[in-house]
């Protein structure tokens, strides 16, 4: 079964699927779908029914500190998981919807074992081969959902955080690449990273619609790094 509307009042679907007799489920959300800087990335948990978790819910109710918690909470009681992850340059030629569904093909296509049936967080994503249903808001509604955007919240968070390094004066581990008032400063005054999205506002802008990398842009780039 592939559900291609999506649930607008689903309050179970982690129940739903078992209750139409599927047993192996796997939960699928992303994070950085908007960003301007960094990968988006998606996971796929399969967790068997009757495993608790506990600490599980929306990502983005939690603290980073909860955050990771639950991510070892999940990495210990989760059957398999895994990560799919699509760069900035690649987000740039097929645009972040597209990029989103390839992250969540990749995150599914990564797991050791086939899934039954899939949950997936939002609305329904394109080229998706399991059987699978989309739920708006099921990320606070399936605990797999919930697990699978834990471990893309962290995953992608400890990605941005190593970009810091390679980065640093663009504040990436701490605003993780989204368009907070300070990145948007720094982006005026440095220019683009390599690792930013350039058909994104305000990097588009910034750029004036040149192509990415040209002759002036890294020369802005390199005198930008030298004082960081």
């Amino acid at each position: 079964m592939t559900d291609a509307t999506p649930d607008l009042d689903f309050g179970a679907p982690d129940a739903w699927a078992l209750g139409q007799g599927y047993r192996l489920l796997a939960g699928v959300d992303e994070a950085g779908r908007g960003a301007m800087a960094g990968p988006v990335v998606a996971a796929a948990v399969i967790v068997e029914d009757g495993v608790p978790l506990e600490l599980v819910t929306d990502s983005k109710q939690l603290t980073p500190e909860r955050r990771e918690l639950a991510f070892g909470e999940v990495r210990a009681r989760a059957l398999c998981w895994s990560v799919g992850v699509v760069a900035a340059d690649i987000i740039d030629r097929i645009n972040i919807l597209r990029a989103s569904h390839l992250a969540m093909r990749r995150a599914l296509e990564g797991l050791r074992l086939r899934p039954d049936f899939v949950l997936i967080d939002g609305l329904p994503p394109a080229g998706i081969a399991h059987p699978h249903r989309a739920v708006i808001g099921g990320d606070a509604l399936s605990p797999r959902i919930g697990a699978a955007s834990i471990v893309a919240k962290v995953t992608r968070d400890r990605i941005m955080e190593r970009m810091h390094a390679l980065y640093p004066g663009y504040g990436l581990a701490q605003h993780k690449g989204y368009c907070t008032p300070e990145h948007q400063r720094i982006i005026e005054r440095l220019g683009p990273s390599p690792i930013h999205r350039r058909s994104f506002e305000p990097v588009e802008r910034v750029r004036g619609g040149r192509l990415p990398f040209d002759d002036d842009e890294l020369q802005r780039l390199e005198e930008g790094w030298a004082r960081c």
